[in-house]
């Protein structure tokens, strides 16, 4: 690897890294400390406990689907293998954000099984369908009749909005969406010109491929259970969120549909690109409690820690374990051969 090429990933490493510390500063800031000890041995820790093996159940579910997706490529790939897979893809964010996904396929393809560029194919099929059940769970979560997010959307957004201006918000609405399909129009006439720009050619193949994705998904063997794992592996997402809650009895009075909306906001913190969603996810998770169910910073902080740390402990242990599994199978392999030489 060129040394341009390798400062230029140290120095990206380090902004991550910084930017995680920044976000951890501002989530913690005016933090009461003897209130957030206490906080944290007020917690009902066997409902952690739930939520970590609801956790460990989502890695296998993952692994499950994912195998689905993979067995045209070759029918001998096994579940322990696209488990690892999935968890050494956990593990491998912590040290570089973005990277677990080229590990999981390094993982498999190291396996002979399939090449590198075939197993990325079915990641991309996967973060498709992960694409749309995130927006299908956000639009549940703002229609769920007794979820406090709908009625902050409804009190503090839209009636503010409408009541702003003098004319019917409907011909805003419908503007707004004729100038969208007038610019998909003009793109799509002249995609070959917008072609030549970086920006573009990278914002169409990542259209192309979450299009593609979605449409291999529809037509693939098995897309029935495909369906059933994704909706199972939603279902573990929400109920590490909604166990979580239960263990706090400062947040006693959020609901199943708070859950929802709790799960799709710590989505958001995972996504931003830092180690592991460190800082991202107290940052953003304290912040929307805190502004949507008026609940104190201090309490927002501690839910948002316990949720982060005992999902982050569960990627390490089982990334590890996996990582060692690998080591060891491999091993095993290569052994025979040295007995030869």
């Amino acid at each position: 690897m060129p040394l341009n090429r390798q400062i230029k990933r140290v120095v990206q490493w380090v902004l991550m890294l910084l930017l995680a510390f920044v976000l951890l500063y501002f989530a913690f800031r005016g933090v009461k400390w003897e209130d957030f000890i206490n906080g944290i041995r007020s917690c009902r820790f066997q409902w952690i406990l739930v939520s970590m093996a609801a956790s460990i159940l989502a890695f296998v579910i993952r692994g499950l689907r994912w195998r689905l997706v993979m067995l045209p490529l070759n029918p001998s790939i096994t579940v322990r293998e696209a488990y690892d897979g999935v968890t050494v893809a956990y593990l491998t964010n912590f040290a570089l954000p973005r990277a677990g996904e080229l590990a999981r396929c390094g993982v498999i393809s190291a396996t002979g099984k399939a090449s590198f560029e075939a197993v990325l194919g079915t990641v991309v099929l996967e973060r498709s369908w992960d694409m749309i059940s995130y927006l299908i769970i956000l639009f549940l979560v703002l229609i769920a009749g007794e979820s406090s997010f709908r009625q902050f959307v409804t009190d503090e957004v839209w009636q503010p909005a409408v009541h702003s201006f003098s004319f019917n918000i409907l011909w805003v609405v419908g503007l707004v969406l004729a100038v969208a399909v007038a610019g998909c129009i003009l793109i799509y006439r002249y995609r070959d010109r917008l072609r030549r720009y970086r920006f573009f050619d990278k914002m169409s193949g990542i259209v192309r491929g979450l299009l593609n994705g979605l449409a291999s998904g529809l037509k693939m063997k098995g897309k029935w259970m495909f369906l059933l794992y994704t909706v199972l592996l939603w279902f573990c997402y929400w109920l590490m969120s909604y166990t979580t809650i239960l263990a706090f009895p400062q947040v006693a009075g959020l609901n199943w549909a708070d859950a929802l909306f709790l799960m799709v906001v710590g989505g958001l913190g995972w996504i931003v690109p830092v180690q592991g969603g460190i800082g991202a996810y107290h940052f953003v998770l304290s912040l929307a409690m805190a502004s949507i169910y008026s609940i104190p910073k201090t309490s927002g902080v501690i839910f948002a820690t316990i949720s982060h740390e005992s999902q982050a402990l569960t990627m390490l242990v089982c990334g590890a374990l996996s990582l060692a599994a690998i080591y060891i199978t491999r091993h095993k392999k290569e052994k025979p051969k040295e007995h030869k030489l």
